[in-house]
């Protein structure tokens, strides 16, 4: 009788041509490579569009933890396909995303940047006053490229806030400048370091009034940690 040969293993997979990518796995799952096309592509405009930055932090916000995941795999599978900076890429996600592990994760992803992506420009601050006596404050505070986030809110010394909004990613040229108006109100430029003190003693008088502390001032929480007026950060740009 003769002898069964042994089962062969199965060869490696050949490696790619040095210079061209392996297919994504996703083809090999059976997806249509045209939307791994428009995946890729639309992740290229993260860079320069703000309103499919905005986007993809709205929609990443919305996911749950392990949807959450996913994305973030997809992307650390798929940045080396387009030809975008990292952070373009990442930006959007941390600046909706609190949990801390899911954060840390993010920033080494995109790793350091370099001056081409790194703002230049510091924190600005705008206030007015309106006829009621009602405060309203903004914060615009740069991201990367040519995107900042802004904090702007409503409020009465004393009292708490009325309203507050974080928009996670405005078009530099978009967001708010001296002489514009929010509700009727107009906003001139202020001092950093006394507004984010004034708004700091708002926090306190809100939660002594027994309000739950507003989710947009989350990303901004560090401003009004009690040593910030202490450090070098606190001098007016």
């Amino acid at each position: 009788m003769s002898e069964v040969p042994p089962r062969r293993k199965a060869p490696p997979p050949s490696p790619a041509p040095v210079g061209e990518s392996a297919l994504p796995s996703a083809v090999a799952a059976g997806v249509d490579p045209r939307v791994i096309a428009a995946w890729c592509e639309w992740l290229d405009a993260l860079a320069t569009d703000a309103e499919a930055a905005l986007a993809a932090a709205m929609a990443y916000k919305a996911l749950d933890a392990s949807a959450r995941d996913l994305w973030l795999s997809a992307l650390e599978h798929d940045a080396e396909r387009v030809n975008v900076p990292r952070v373009a890429l990442y930006a959007p996600l941390l600046a909706v995303e609190a949990e801390p592990s899911r954060r840390a994760r993010i920033t080494a992803a995109i790793g350091s940047l370099d001056g081409q992506v790194t703002p230049g420009a510091t924190l600005r601050a705008l206030s007015g006053v309106a006829r009621d006596g009602s405060r309203i404050a903004t914060i615009v505070s740069p991201l990367y490229l040519e995107f900042v986030q802004v904090l702007a809110c409503g409020y009465r010394l004393g009292e708490g806030f009325e309203w507050v909004r974080h928009d996670p990613i405005v078009q530099a040229d978009a967001a708010p400048r001296p002489g514009d108006e929010l509700f009727g109100v107009g906003l001139e430029a202020t001092a950093l370091s006394p507004l984010v003190d004034e708004l700091a003693l708002v926090v306190l008088a809100h939660r002594r009034g027994g309000r739950e502390y507003p989710e947009a001032l989350l990303m901004f929480a560090d401003l009004f940690d009690p040593e910030y007026s202490a450090g070098p950060a606190a001098s007016s740009p």
